[in-house]
């Protein structure tokens, strides 16, 4: 066969992201610390850049949601990776996250008001911030984990529920930096609005996360938890750990009295006593701790109604100096000087157009999730909704891409605590006869409540499936399974062979 050359033509769709879109797409991700250091950083790199006062940032305001006890299904359609890369072209243009948002005065009730007179919307050109050069590497070397961070990546591994990871995060954040998780049980379970003794088992999974006694409410507690892993925990050292003020007097012969055990046992136990921590969590990095500030606020009105707004102290507050770029444009310049003030006014005006669109894109997401979630924050955990990206996505017209970076590090504050958005979404179980879907982790609760109410009549996993088809929860006895050994529940075997012991 000949070797030759030929010239073909062939046509094809591909997707080029503008330096603008990418910082866009960036800057949506980002939790608001880092777009503080973002922002600062911008302004010091930029001379056009200004920090504005409290009055001249766009006012945001909240949107009042109506609790509902049902919803009605949304009809989702799949997208072609073909229309999620028009979807993504389309952001580049005049509005970058969204389609079909118009910026008149009949925008939606979560999107911002007009532009402000000192902002310029004008779009940038060729110019961009981003660069090989911006690249941290110092940033990307992996630092050492803090003991929050720890317990809350057990905490993800559990196996719990969404349900009761949320109540493990509330208390994985109650912890101290010791280690010590000195909360009362009562007042999570109200704020959650879950039951205390659901509260008090999540908290019992946690206390066996490592560090070994991590989690504990008292140093009695924390001690207890070290010697029952080495099987050491026995009426002797029960007694001794409940009277730690005679250890440290050294009255053996009052130890001696309230153990039961002569003088040699009780040395023994002192000295074992001195093998344990107290401090569980010291060994962690103890750097200064950043408090987490929520991005927005879910206020539950008189009505009834709850009232979604941003948190306006985590808004960066950046102007463009029109007065100095119009100054500056009438000075004799060298071509290179042109473009370097050219590029700057590009530059600034497109950052503010990209924090004003990241603001409504956090308000209008964030609106989404308490509309759907609305039973949670009316009754509590076991009232979680079904949730998925492509639902949110559909119902404010934007992509699942981005709902899914809006989600990612940011907060919001409630009245039942402080959640990370991504917590709202879990899978769905169909409901019996085409009723309403029900959340995963609801129904994980409720096979966790049923069992914790059997008492001496242990239920199988087919009489939970019976009980769950009367609530109108359509589900398979292999699926009560996996969910209740995810919980750590034994067998309805293991279960009644325990109660007949314990007899």
């Amino acid at each position: 066969m000949a070797i030759s050359q030929r010239l073909d033509m062939r046509q094809g769709q591909s997707l080029v992201m503008t330096p603008q879109l990418q910082q866009a797409i960036k800057l949506l991700q980002l939790s608001n610390i880092e777009l503080a250091e973002f922002v600062e950083a911008e302004i010091e790199r930029n001379p056009l850049l200004e920090r504005g006062e409290a009055g001249d940032r766009e006012d945001y305001s909240a949107e009042e949601i109506q609790p509902t006890s049902k919803r009605e299904e949304l009809t989702l359609d799949d997208s072609s990776a073909l229309n999620e890369a028009r979807e993504a072209m389309d952001a580049s243009k005049d509005d970058l996250y969204e389609s079909g948002t118009n910026s008149d005065s009949g925008q939606t009730a979560n999107e911002m008001s007009g532009p402000s007179a000192k902002t310029d919307w004008s779009q940038a050109g060729s110019g961009g911030s981003f660069s090989s050069d911006d690249f941290d590497f110092e940033g990307s070397l992996s630092s050492e984990k803090s003991l929050h961070e720890h317990l809350h990546d057990q905490l993800k591994m559990s196996g719990l529920s969404q349900a009761d990871q949320l109540i493990g995060s509330r208390l994985v954040d109650e912890t101290d930096d010791a280690g010590y998780c000195k909360v009362d049980i009562d007042e999570v379970a109200t704020a959650l609005g879950a039951d205390p003794a659901n509260v008090e088992a999540v908290l019992e999974v946690c206390q066996g996360f490592e560090p070994t006694g991590v989690m504990a409410r008292t140093i009695e507690e924390c001690l207890a938890l070290q010697l029952k892993e080495r099987d050491r925990f026995d009426p002797a050292m029960q007694a001794l750990l409940e009277n730690l003020d005679l250890v440290a007097k050294v009255d053996i012969k009052a130890l001696c009295d309230v153990c039961g055990v002569d003088k040699e046992d009780v040395t023994d136990m002192m000295s074992e006593l001195r093998t344990l921590t107290p401090r569980p969590g010291a060994a962690f990095s103890s750097g200064p701790s950043i408090a987490v500030a929520p991005d927005v606020f879910v206020r539950e009105m008189p009505n009834g109604m709850f009232a979604v707004e941003l948190n306006s102290d985590t808004l960066p507050k950046v102007l463009m100096d029109k007065a100095y770029y119009a100054e500056v444009s009438t000075l004799p310049m060298r071509e290179k000087e042109k473009e370097f003030i050219t590029e700057c006014a590009q530059n600034a005006s497109w950052l503010i157009k990209s924090l004003d669109q990241r603001a409504r894109t956090i308000l209008k997401v964030a609106s989404e999730i308490v509309r759907q979630q609305d039973a949670f924050f009316a009754h509590g955990v076991a009232h979680l909704r079904p949730l998925n990206l492509k639902q949110v996505a559909d119902a404010i017209e934007m992509h699942e891409s981005t709902v899914s970076r809006v989600t990612s590090n940011k907060y919001m504050g409630t009245p039942r605590g402080l959640f990370e958005l991504k917590y709202f979404f879990s899978a769905s179980i169909p409901g019996t006869g085409g009723g309403e879907a029900h959340s995963a982790e609801a129904v994980r609760y409720r096979i966790k409540q049923l069992v914790d109410d059997e008492g001496e009549q242990v239920l199988s996993d087919d009489q939970i499936v019976e009980i769950l088809t009367e609530f109108g929860i359509e589900i398979a006895r292999r699926t009560v399974a996996k969910y209740r050994e995810s919980l750590g529940i034994p067998s309805s075997v293991q279960r009644r062979r325990k109660l007949k012991a314990s007899a």
